[in-house]
């Protein structure tokens, strides 16, 4: 684990934006009238989503993918002017967010000014000609960190930007070299001290096909040493699997376990029920009831947590990356006050507590339990609101649901769920 991570990012909230789509102006100052709304959320940080031109040769849909970077060092002119850029994340920081913004160092798009001025500086393919090793991202191609020039020009952009915002969301972070990071993390301390590293590490399928094939591609465990927060698709799969019926809860929970044994004492995984690449949970969770225990148990798993603009209006249409595509903000439904309520709660537990998970696989319950500091925490999570009577390692007595201030009465070891999620802290 980077050895100056803070504990304190496991109990914050980070908010996802992706400018093209979040307003009808689709801009940088458009972003502005907004921002309280979205501190209200409870939001820490604000992560933008690539703010760099977008490459034209290639390109997906009719605008482009932003994940094909055309020029490291500048602002998308869609999104508006450096100035414009500057001016929104000094309102950020006014109201006391942070701001981290993607890097994508693994590509770039094939018309980008690296390319154009570094051409030895991509990989190629058995025939010379510029290309990527995973072939559905047509839209870019690979960059070749054998090129120790790379390195620096890489580093160079990143103190850069560590001037103006407080880190960086890694795109794709296992496929560039696990060294490249911890240097540039090394370098960007000094420009930014406490700068925040989050990885996007991949899917574990995806990781094992692409060491099986001779691909670079960090294991989760040891990105930690360069990263404060890193992806949770090492157990993503399981959890889908889930949601598809074709695994139990306990599958998933057992891997929450395994997480917790094999990590770090003060790992971070990032949890979110939705991104950018991940279809809208609502579209795969229709009951509002059970949407709501799912919400709830995000907030209470051990981790820094993600929510994706549109998320809290139950939006079930996941935005196009390549067109414009505005998220709805009137779909009838609405969970920031939830969402508010449970980071507040959130904020309670402890940091580097101890966690557990377990399931009532009959009932589709989640049973889970942290502790820290003399305090423990309980959460149970009902995922597809069903009622029904469940064992608790609680005395006999009534408790009080900090989600909703109802009451929980606990009699012989024994509590009625009622397909509502609740959390309780004791104690010990």
């Amino acid at each position: 684990m980077a050895s100056n991570t803070k504990a304190e990012l496991q109990n914050q909230v980070i908010y996802s934006v992706y400018l093209r789509n979040h307003s009808r102006e689709g801009s940088f100052r458009a972003l502005i009238p907004d921002l309280d709304r979205i501190k209200a959320l409870g939001t820490d940080i604000i992560w933008l989503m690539p703010i760099h031109p977008i490459g034209v040769k290639g390109k997906k849909g009719s605008l482009g993918c932003p994940y094909a970077n055309r020029d490291y060092r500048s602002v998308n002119p869609e999104y508006g002017s450096m100035e414009d850029f500057k001016s929104l994340v000094e309102e950020i920081h006014r109201r006391d967010m942070k701001c981290i913004i993607d890097v994508v160092y693994n590509h770039t798009s094939p018309d980008s000014l690296l390319y154009e001025q570094h051409p030895d500086w991509f990989y190629r393919r058995s025939d010379g000609s510029p290309g990527n090793r995973v072939g559905d991202w047509t839209d870019v191609i690979d960059l070749d960190y054998g090129n120790r020039e790379l390195w620096d020009y890489q580093i160079e952009s990143l103190c850069f930007w560590a001037g103006i915002v407080d880190g960086f969301r890694c795109d794709v972070a296992s496929f560039v070299p696990l060294d490249f990071w911890l240097e540039a993390r090394e370098a960007v301390e000094k420009v930014r001290p406490g700068c925040i590293w989050l990885a996007e590490s991949v899917h574990l399928s995806f990781g094992s096909w692409a060491r099986r094939s001779g691909l670079c591609c960090t294991r989760d465990s040891e990105l930690f040493a360069a990263f404060d927060m890193e992806y949770e698709y090492d157990i993503r799969e399981s959890f889908d699997r889930y949601l598809q019926g074709k695994l139990p809860l306990s599958a998933y929970t057992d891997m929450l376990n395994f997480q917790e044994a094999m990590y770090p004492a003060n790992y971070n995984k990032l949890r979110f029920l939705e991104n950018h690449d991940q279809p809208r949970i609502a579209s795969l969770v229709d009951d509002e009831a059970a949407l709501i225990n799912f919400t709830a148990m995000l907030y209470f798993l051990k981790g820094t947590t993600l929510i994706y603009a549109g998320q809290e209006f139950e939006d079930r249409h996941l935005p196009s990356l390549f067109e414009k595509d505005v998220f709805s903000r009137d779909t009838g439904r609405d969970l920031s006050g939830l969402l508010a309520g449970l980071c507040e709660i959130k904020r309670g537990l402890g940091c580097r507590d101890s966690f557990t998970a377990s399931a009532d696989d009959a009932l589709d319950i989640a049973l889970m339990e942290r502790e820290s500091q003399g305090r423990r925490s309980l959460g149970v999570f009902s995922l597809k609101a069903k009622s029904g009577e469940l064992t608790l390692k609680l005395a006999d007595g009534e408790y009080t649901n900090l989600i909703d201030g109802s009451t929980l009465t606990v009699r012989d070891g024994k509590f009625l769920c009622e397909g509502r999620p609740i959390i309780i802290t004791v104690e010990t």
